[in-house]
Protein backbone atom coordinates (compact mmCIF):
# COMPACT_ATOMS: atom_id res chain seq x y z
CA UNK A 1 0.00 0.00 0.00
CA UNK A 2 1.06 3.57 -0.52
CA UNK A 3 2.18 5.54 2.52
CA UNK A 4 -0.43 8.24 1.95
CA UNK A 5 -3.98 8.33 0.71
CA UNK A 6 -4.49 11.08 -1.90
CA UNK A 7 -7.89 12.78 -1.90
CA UNK A 8 -9.84 15.42 -3.78
CA UNK A 9 -12.32 17.14 -1.46
CA UNK A 10 -15.33 19.37 -2.02
CA UNK A 11 -13.96 22.67 -0.68
CA UNK A 12 -16.95 24.85 -1.63
CA UNK A 13 -20.37 24.24 -3.15
CA UNK A 14 -20.31 25.41 -6.77
CA UNK A 15 -22.25 28.59 -7.48
CA UNK A 16 -23.08 28.69 -11.17
CA UNK A 17 -20.32 27.22 -13.30
CA UNK A 18 -17.94 24.74 -11.72
CA UNK A 19 -14.60 26.25 -10.66
CA UNK A 20 -11.32 24.51 -9.91
CA UNK A 21 -11.15 26.18 -6.48
CA UNK A 22 -14.36 24.34 -5.55
CA UNK A 23 -11.99 21.38 -5.03
CA UNK A 24 -9.13 20.87 -2.59
CA UNK A 25 -6.29 18.35 -2.78
CA UNK A 26 -5.20 16.61 0.41
CA UNK A 27 -2.93 13.78 1.47
CA UNK A 28 -3.85 11.84 4.60
CA UNK A 29 -2.49 8.71 6.31
CA UNK A 30 -3.58 5.38 5.00
CA UNK A 31 -7.01 4.35 6.39
CA UNK A 32 -6.60 1.85 9.22
CA UNK A 33 -9.92 1.85 11.07
CA UNK A 34 -11.40 -1.65 11.57
CA UNK A 35 -13.93 -2.61 8.94
CA UNK A 36 -17.54 -3.01 10.00
CA UNK A 37 -19.52 -6.09 9.00
CA UNK A 38 -20.06 -6.13 5.25
CA UNK A 39 -17.42 -3.51 4.52
CA UNK A 40 -14.28 -3.75 2.42
CA UNK A 41 -11.40 -1.45 1.56
CA UNK A 42 -10.60 -1.03 -2.11
CA UNK A 43 -7.78 0.48 -4.12
CA UNK A 44 -9.49 2.63 -6.75
CA UNK A 45 -8.13 2.14 -10.26
CA UNK A 46 -10.47 3.98 -12.67
CA UNK A 47 -13.12 6.61 -11.93
CA UNK A 48 -16.11 7.45 -14.11
CA UNK A 49 -16.85 11.17 -14.45
CA UNK A 50 -20.63 11.42 -14.85
CA UNK A 51 -22.59 14.67 -15.28
CA UNK A 52 -24.97 13.80 -12.45
CA UNK A 53 -22.07 14.09 -9.98
CA UNK A 54 -22.48 17.85 -10.30
CA UNK A 55 -25.90 17.48 -8.61
CA UNK A 56 -24.25 15.73 -5.66
CA UNK A 57 -22.23 18.89 -4.96
CA UNK A 58 -25.41 20.88 -4.22
CA UNK A 59 -26.56 21.46 -0.62
CA UNK A 60 -28.60 18.77 1.16
CA UNK A 61 -32.34 18.91 0.70
CA UNK A 62 -33.22 16.58 -2.17
CA UNK A 63 -33.92 13.13 -0.78
CA UNK A 64 -33.55 11.46 -4.17
CA UNK A 65 -29.81 12.02 -4.59
CA UNK A 66 -26.88 12.38 -2.18
CA UNK A 67 -25.15 15.58 -1.13
CA UNK A 68 -21.38 15.48 -0.65
CA UNK A 69 -20.45 17.00 2.74
CA UNK A 70 -18.06 19.94 2.54
CA UNK A 71 -14.50 18.89 3.26
CA UNK A 72 -15.14 15.28 2.19
CA UNK A 73 -13.94 13.37 -0.91
CA UNK A 74 -16.06 13.67 -4.05
CA UNK A 75 -18.51 10.77 -4.47
CA UNK A 76 -17.92 8.90 -7.73
CA UNK A 77 -18.39 5.49 -9.35
CA UNK A 78 -15.16 3.54 -9.60
CA UNK A 79 -13.66 0.17 -10.31
CA UNK A 80 -10.87 -1.14 -8.15
CA UNK A 81 -9.37 -4.06 -6.29
CA UNK A 82 -10.21 -5.29 -2.79
CA UNK A 83 -7.27 -4.95 -0.37
CA UNK A 84 -9.08 -5.77 2.89
CA UNK A 85 -12.48 -7.35 3.45
CA UNK A 86 -14.95 -8.00 6.23
CA UNK A 87 -17.52 -9.26 3.75
CA UNK A 88 -17.80 -13.01 3.18
CA UNK A 89 -18.68 -12.49 -0.49
CA UNK A 90 -15.44 -10.63 -1.30
CA UNK A 91 -11.80 -11.43 -0.69
CA UNK A 92 -8.57 -9.47 -1.20
CA UNK A 93 -7.68 -9.38 -4.87
CA UNK A 94 -11.28 -9.34 -6.13
CA UNK A 95 -12.01 -6.70 -8.77
CA UNK A 96 -15.13 -4.69 -8.01
CA UNK A 97 -17.37 -1.85 -9.12
CA UNK A 98 -18.33 0.44 -6.24
CA UNK A 99 -19.98 3.72 -5.34
CA UNK A 100 -16.72 5.19 -4.12
CA UNK A 101 -14.98 8.58 -3.79
CA UNK A 102 -12.01 10.52 -5.16
CA UNK A 103 -9.23 8.96 -3.12
CA UNK A 104 -6.73 6.14 -3.55
CA UNK A 105 -8.34 3.91 -0.94
CA UNK A 106 -12.05 3.88 -0.08
CA UNK A 107 -14.12 1.92 2.42
CA UNK A 108 -17.25 0.64 0.69
CA UNK A 109 -20.09 -1.76 1.32
CA UNK A 110 -21.83 -2.14 4.65
CA UNK A 111 -24.78 0.27 4.75
CA UNK A 112 -24.02 1.76 1.31
CA UNK A 113 -26.98 2.58 -0.90
CA UNK A 114 -25.63 0.27 -3.57
CA UNK A 115 -23.49 -2.72 -2.70
CA UNK A 116 -20.23 -3.31 -4.61
CA UNK A 117 -20.38 -5.87 -7.40
CA UNK A 118 -17.67 -8.09 -8.87
CA UNK A 119 -16.43 -7.34 -12.37
CA UNK A 120 -17.08 -9.78 -15.17
CA UNK A 121 -14.05 -11.99 -15.82
CA UNK A 122 -12.02 -11.18 -18.93
CA UNK A 123 -12.91 -7.47 -19.01
CA UNK A 124 -10.26 -4.88 -18.11
CA UNK A 125 -10.84 -2.22 -15.48
CA UNK A 126 -11.09 0.43 -18.21
CA UNK A 127 -13.65 -1.53 -20.26
CA UNK A 128 -15.65 -2.39 -17.15
CA UNK A 129 -16.01 1.32 -16.39
CA UNK A 130 -16.28 2.40 -20.03
CA UNK A 131 -17.33 0.19 -22.93
CA UNK A 132 -19.41 -2.11 -20.71
CA UNK A 133 -19.94 0.27 -17.82
CA UNK A 134 -22.69 2.43 -16.35
CA UNK A 135 -23.22 4.73 -19.34
CA UNK A 136 -23.84 2.01 -21.96
CA UNK A 137 -25.88 -0.01 -19.45
CA UNK A 138 -27.97 3.10 -18.76
CA UNK A 139 -28.57 3.50 -22.49
CA UNK A 140 -29.56 -0.15 -22.80
CA UNK A 141 -32.23 -0.20 -20.10
CA UNK A 142 -33.41 3.34 -20.72
CA UNK A 143 -34.19 2.67 -24.36
CA UNK A 144 -35.39 -0.93 -24.22
CA UNK A 145 -37.22 -1.02 -20.88
CA UNK A 146 -38.29 2.54 -20.14
CA UNK A 147 -38.65 3.58 -23.77
CA UNK A 148 -40.12 0.24 -24.88
CA UNK A 149 -38.43 0.77 -28.26
CA UNK A 150 -39.95 -1.08 -31.21
CA UNK A 151 -38.78 -1.75 -34.76
CA UNK A 152 -40.19 0.71 -37.27
CA UNK A 153 -40.51 3.55 -34.74
CA UNK A 154 -38.73 6.90 -34.77
CA UNK A 155 -36.18 7.54 -32.02
CA UNK A 156 -34.64 10.92 -31.22
CA UNK A 157 -31.69 11.18 -28.82
CA UNK A 158 -30.42 14.42 -27.28
CA UNK A 159 -26.79 14.58 -26.19
CA UNK A 160 -26.37 11.96 -28.88
CA UNK A 161 -22.60 12.25 -29.22
CA UNK A 162 -22.09 11.49 -25.54
CA UNK A 163 -21.35 8.07 -24.14
CA UNK A 164 -24.91 7.23 -23.10
CA UNK A 165 -26.58 9.01 -26.00
CA UNK A 166 -24.49 7.43 -28.74
CA UNK A 167 -25.05 3.96 -27.31
CA UNK A 168 -28.81 4.51 -27.06
CA UNK A 169 -28.89 5.77 -30.66
CA UNK A 170 -26.96 2.77 -31.97
CA UNK A 171 -29.07 0.28 -30.04
CA UNK A 172 -32.05 1.97 -31.69
CA UNK A 173 -30.54 1.25 -35.10
CA UNK A 174 -29.84 -2.36 -34.09
CA UNK A 175 -33.52 -2.70 -33.13
CA UNK A 176 -34.70 -1.41 -36.52
CA UNK A 177 -35.66 2.16 -35.60
CA UNK A 178 -35.23 5.35 -37.57
CA UNK A 179 -32.82 7.38 -35.43
CA UNK A 180 -32.15 11.10 -35.26
CA UNK A 181 -29.41 12.48 -33.02
CA UNK A 182 -29.06 15.99 -31.57
CA UNK A 183 -25.52 17.17 -30.77
CA UNK A 184 -23.41 20.32 -30.71
CA UNK A 185 -21.00 21.15 -33.53
CA UNK A 186 -20.18 19.76 -36.99
CA UNK A 187 -17.58 17.26 -35.78
CA UNK A 188 -19.95 15.50 -33.40
CA UNK A 189 -22.76 15.52 -35.94
CA UNK A 190 -20.49 14.09 -38.66
CA UNK A 191 -19.38 11.30 -36.32
CA UNK A 192 -23.00 10.39 -35.55
CA UNK A 193 -23.92 10.34 -39.21
CA UNK A 194 -20.84 8.70 -40.73
CA UNK A 195 -19.58 6.42 -37.96
CA UNK A 196 -22.69 5.59 -35.94
CA UNK A 197 -24.97 5.37 -38.97
CA UNK A 198 -27.79 7.60 -37.74
CA UNK A 199 -30.50 8.50 -40.22
CA UNK A 200 -30.44 12.21 -39.37
CA UNK A 201 -28.54 14.65 -37.18
CA UNK A 202 -29.31 18.10 -35.81
CA UNK A 203 -26.66 20.59 -34.71
CA UNK A 204 -28.36 22.48 -31.91
CA UNK A 205 -25.65 25.16 -32.05
CA UNK A 206 -26.49 26.22 -35.59
CA UNK A 207 -29.96 24.85 -36.40
CA UNK A 208 -33.52 25.39 -35.21
CA UNK A 209 -34.08 22.13 -33.32
CA UNK A 210 -37.88 22.23 -33.32
CA UNK A 211 -38.10 22.96 -37.05
CA UNK A 212 -35.53 20.28 -37.91
CA UNK A 213 -37.35 17.71 -35.80
CA UNK A 214 -40.56 18.46 -37.67
CA UNK A 215 -38.74 17.96 -40.99
CA UNK A 216 -36.88 14.77 -40.01
CA UNK A 217 -39.75 13.18 -38.06
CA UNK A 218 -42.84 13.93 -40.19
CA UNK A 219 -44.96 11.33 -38.35
CA UNK A 220 -43.75 12.50 -34.94
CA UNK A 221 -41.28 11.11 -32.41
CA UNK A 222 -42.18 7.74 -30.92
CA UNK A 223 -39.33 7.65 -28.39
CA UNK A 224 -37.35 10.65 -27.19
CA UNK A 225 -34.27 9.71 -25.17
CA UNK A 226 -33.45 12.88 -23.26
CA UNK A 227 -30.03 13.59 -21.78
CA UNK A 228 -30.26 17.37 -21.94
CA UNK A 229 -33.63 18.84 -20.94
CA UNK A 230 -34.44 22.53 -21.28
CA UNK A 231 -35.31 23.96 -24.69
CA UNK A 232 -34.40 20.73 -26.47
CA UNK A 233 -36.86 18.76 -24.35
CA UNK A 234 -39.51 21.36 -25.17
CA UNK A 235 -38.79 21.06 -28.90
CA UNK A 236 -39.17 17.29 -28.69
CA UNK A 237 -42.44 17.50 -26.72
CA UNK A 238 -43.82 19.73 -29.47
CA UNK A 239 -43.01 17.01 -32.02
CA UNK A 240 -44.07 13.85 -30.16
CA UNK A 241 -46.28 11.29 -31.86
CA UNK A 242 -49.45 10.05 -30.14
CA UNK A 243 -48.58 7.47 -27.44
CA UNK A 244 -44.93 8.52 -27.61
CA UNK A 245 -42.53 7.85 -24.74
CA UNK A 246 -40.05 10.35 -23.29
CA UNK A 247 -37.14 8.73 -21.45
CA UNK A 248 -35.67 11.12 -18.87
CA UNK A 249 -32.07 10.05 -18.46
CA UNK A 250 -30.43 13.41 -17.68
CA UNK A 251 -30.87 17.18 -17.70
CA UNK A 252 -27.32 18.32 -18.34
CA UNK A 253 -28.40 21.75 -19.57
CA UNK A 254 -29.18 22.69 -15.96
CA UNK A 255 -26.47 20.86 -14.02
CA UNK A 256 -23.72 23.48 -14.10
CA UNK A 257 -25.92 26.33 -12.90
CA UNK A 258 -27.98 27.40 -9.92
CA UNK A 259 -31.27 26.77 -11.72
CA UNK A 260 -33.58 23.82 -11.21
CA UNK A 261 -34.29 21.68 -14.27
CA UNK A 262 -37.57 22.85 -15.79
CA UNK A 263 -40.27 20.63 -17.30
CA UNK A 264 -42.30 21.13 -20.50
CA UNK A 265 -44.51 24.21 -20.72
CA UNK A 266 -47.43 22.50 -22.48
CA UNK A 267 -48.42 19.59 -20.28
CA UNK A 268 -51.82 19.29 -21.94
CA UNK A 269 -50.03 18.06 -25.07
CA UNK A 270 -48.82 15.09 -23.03
CA UNK A 271 -52.33 14.42 -21.79
CA UNK A 272 -54.11 14.67 -25.15
CA UNK A 273 -51.33 12.81 -26.91
CA UNK A 274 -51.32 9.98 -24.33
CA UNK A 275 -47.57 10.61 -24.06
CA UNK A 276 -45.60 9.02 -21.23
CA UNK A 277 -42.62 10.77 -19.64
CA UNK A 278 -40.58 8.69 -17.20
CA UNK A 279 -37.33 9.10 -15.32
CA UNK A 280 -35.14 6.21 -14.21
CA UNK A 281 -31.81 5.29 -12.65
CA UNK A 282 -29.39 2.71 -13.94
CA UNK A 283 -29.29 1.17 -10.46
CA UNK A 284 -32.96 0.21 -10.84
CA UNK A 285 -31.70 -2.60 -13.08
CA UNK A 286 -28.68 -3.79 -11.07
CA UNK A 287 -29.97 -7.37 -10.95
CA UNK A 288 -29.94 -7.46 -14.76
CA UNK A 289 -26.56 -5.84 -15.49
CA UNK A 290 -25.16 -9.15 -16.78
CA UNK A 291 -27.88 -9.19 -19.44
CA UNK A 292 -26.87 -5.75 -20.70
CA UNK A 293 -23.14 -6.55 -20.67
CA UNK A 294 -23.78 -9.76 -22.61
CA UNK A 295 -25.63 -7.95 -25.39
CA UNK A 296 -23.22 -5.00 -25.48
CA UNK A 297 -20.26 -7.38 -25.83
CA UNK A 298 -21.96 -9.27 -28.66
CA UNK A 299 -22.87 -6.09 -30.54
CA UNK A 300 -19.39 -4.68 -30.06
CA UNK A 301 -17.74 -7.89 -31.29
CA UNK A 302 -19.98 -7.83 -34.37
CA UNK A 303 -19.01 -4.22 -35.12
CA UNK A 304 -22.55 -2.95 -34.57
CA UNK A 305 -21.66 -0.40 -31.88
CA UNK A 306 -19.02 2.29 -32.34
CA UNK A 307 -17.57 3.44 -29.03
CA UNK A 308 -15.48 6.47 -28.01
CA UNK A 309 -13.55 6.77 -24.78
CA UNK A 310 -11.97 9.88 -23.27
CA UNK A 311 -9.36 8.46 -20.90
CA UNK A 312 -7.27 10.74 -18.69
CA UNK A 313 -4.26 9.50 -16.75
CA UNK A 314 -3.36 10.67 -13.27
CA UNK A 315 -5.04 11.35 -9.94
CA UNK A 316 -4.23 15.04 -10.35
CA UNK A 317 -6.44 15.20 -13.47
CA UNK A 318 -9.74 14.39 -11.71
CA UNK A 319 -11.21 17.91 -11.26
CA UNK A 320 -10.09 19.30 -14.62
CA UNK A 321 -11.27 16.21 -16.50
CA UNK A 322 -14.64 16.32 -14.77
CA UNK A 323 -15.09 20.00 -15.73
CA UNK A 324 -14.85 19.18 -19.46
CA UNK A 325 -18.26 17.51 -19.22
CA UNK A 326 -19.83 20.98 -18.96
CA UNK A 327 -17.69 22.77 -21.53
CA UNK A 328 -18.32 20.25 -24.31
CA UNK A 329 -14.63 19.37 -24.36
CA UNK A 330 -14.95 15.62 -23.86
CA UNK A 331 -15.67 13.00 -26.48
CA UNK A 332 -17.12 9.71 -25.29
CA UNK A 333 -17.06 8.07 -21.87
CA UNK A 334 -14.99 10.27 -19.58
CA UNK A 335 -12.67 8.17 -17.41
CA UNK A 336 -9.76 8.99 -15.15
CA UNK A 337 -7.24 6.23 -14.53
CA UNK A 338 -5.48 6.77 -11.20
CA UNK A 339 -3.50 3.53 -10.94
CA UNK A 340 -1.99 2.84 -14.36
CA UNK A 341 -0.05 -0.17 -13.10
CA UNK A 342 -3.30 -2.06 -12.49
CA UNK A 343 -5.60 -0.67 -15.15
CA UNK A 344 -4.98 -3.25 -17.86
CA UNK A 345 -5.00 -6.30 -15.61
CA UNK A 346 -7.92 -8.71 -15.53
Amino acid sequence: MAEVNRQWLLRARPSGHLRMDDFEYREVPMPSAPLAAGEMRIRNVVFLCAPTMRNWMDPPGNSFYPSIPLGQPIFAPSVGRVVESNNPDFKPGDRVFAFSSWQDYSTVGGAAVRAPTKLVDGISFVDAMGRYGLNPITAYFGLLDVGAAQAGETLVVSGAAGSTGSTAAQIGKIKGMTVVGIAGGPEKCAWLKNDCGLDGVIDYKSENVEARLAALCPKGIDVFYDNVGGDILQAAVNNMAPRGRIVLCGQISSYDSDAQAQGPRNMMRLIYGSIRMQGFLCGNYAARFDEAVRDLKAWSAAGRIVYREDLHDGFDKLPSAFATLFSGGNQGTLLVQVDASAADTR
